[in-house]
């Protein structure tokens, strides 16, 4: 039976409607190519297998044919791909299970393929982002979140800027044409720091004459 764990969404990637007057400016998720390359370095476990695979054909060739030397190192070829396939597994599990939002009042990162968790970050906690691109498009932007507010690495990720433990760093992980929604971020943000807040307040002002009931 074809089950959807996100059927309960009021909108997708949000856990609730959004107040009225916010609007959403995009809504994206990482590319699982992208993902699997840059976060999971799938690149660099083929390259250490491949070249575990060539030293240990030289060593045996030394006392064998090249033939069979090669077919001797063949194991560190197929488990070499058995570890690609299970990264290009996970890649594909998380960006199937990532829903980042970017509305005109913060950036909302669902997350977690396994533990799905909702992540939201209202511009005035934001006080810059970076951008980090690739030639294919595809892009990280992280954002440096203001105040005290700690997130944890391991919860976060892949969804973190690489290296930044000290300071966590959320990040939209290797998102298409990451360029654009970072223009988009940056001018949602710059526009709702220019816009004032209104609060109410029940205390009396003075001078102002309250009909009698």
């Amino acid at each position: 039976m074809d089950h959807d764990d996100f059927e309960q969404e009021p909108i997708r990637g949000l856990p609730e409607m959004l107040p009225e007057g916010e609007r959403i400016l995009w809504q994206g998720a990482p590319s699982a190519r992208a993902l699997a390359r840059d976060a999971l370095r799938l690149r660099w476990v083929a390259g250490y297998f491949a070249l575990f695979f060539a030293w240990n054909t030289v060593v045996l060739a030394a006392g064998m044919s090249w033939g069979r030397a090669a077919a001797e190192s063949s194991f560190y070829l197929v488990l070499g791909a058995g570890c690609c396939a299970l990264l290009g597994a996970i890649a594909w599990a998380q960006a199937r299970a990532t829903v980042y939002t970017v509305t005109d009042r913060r950036v909302i990162m669902r997350i977690g393929a396994a533990l799905t968790m909702t992540l939201q970050f209202p511009y005035k906690w934001v006080g810059s982002a970076d951008l980090v691109t690739r030639s294919d498009g595809t892009g990280t932007i992280a954002l440096r979140t203001l105040g005290e507010t700690r997130f944890s690495y391991l919860l976060l990720w892949p969804h973190a800027r690489p290296w930044r433990f000290a300071r966590t760093q959320p990040a939209l992980r290797c998102i298409p044409e990451a360029a654009k929604v970072a223009r988009l971020i940056a001018e949602a943000a710059g526009a709702a720091r220019t816009v004032p807040v209104i609060e109410r307040d029940a205390r009396p002002v003075p001078g102002l004459a309250v009909p009698a009931e």
